[in-house]
């Protein structure tokens, strides 16, 4: 497996910033690396395999290392176009790994559901929804690094406001319809945990 996943190609898109400053993040080549070792990671190799038992390709040009214009994006998901990882806003192999995760969810429902349209806000949401709840970007541990200190009801609630975020940066839903999504899909997508058996 590890020979396989040495193989995996992984386009390097320069968004033509490239930066010298050690305080801004991964180069390219070092944010490539880091981004193949997270294919080892085992929820990264969980959500590899069931996207390929979905009938789904995984690799080909799915994972771009690329330096983003964007200051608050950590990576992103485009159907057809594959998984973005910002380099120069990556510091740790901790923060590839969950970007891939949380992205590789994004995946999968577009995989799953044949007639995902990400221009659709209840669609978008619900995808949103489930990267967030699924990918443990809103563990207890990065909510308090975040400064969000709440004993109970935080995941939901993080849960929320991520997925509100995302869903108001879809430039066709607005602030409204972007609320109204994430409430009209919050029970039936914050409790589908597929492909995880539960929520990890």
């Amino acid at each position: 497996m590890e020979r396989e996943e040495a193989a995996v190609p992984i386009m390097n898109a320069s968004t033509g910033e490239e930066t010298t400053n050690p305080y801004a993040g991964m180069s390219q080549k070092e944010c490539t690396d880091r981004i193949r070792k997270s294919l080892k990671h085992p929820m990264v190799r969980f959500l590899r395999e069931h996207m390929e038992k979905a009938g789904c390709p995984v690799w080909v040009r799915l994972l771009m290392a690329i330096n983003c214009r964007d200051q608050v994006a950590a990576g992103g998901y485009a159907s057809g176009q594959g998984i973005t990882v910002c380099c120069n806003h990556m510091t740790y192999q901790d923060e590839i790994n969950q970007v891939l995760i949380h992205e590789l969810i994004h995946a999968y429902d577009d995989c799953r559901a044949k007639n995902m349209n990400w221009n659709n806000c209840a669609h978008h949401a619900c995808s949103e929804i489930r990267a967030n709840h699924l990918s443990g970007d809103c563990h207890y541990k990065r909510e308090l690094l975040r400064g969000f200190m709440k004993i109970r009801g935080h995941e939901q609630e993080c849960v929320r406001r991520r997925a509100l975020k995302s869903v108001q940066n879809n430039p066709y839903c607005s602030d409204a319809a972007a609320r109204d999504a994430i409430e009209a899909v919050w029970d039936t997508c914050y409790n589908d945990t597929f492909p995880f058996d539960r929520a990890p």
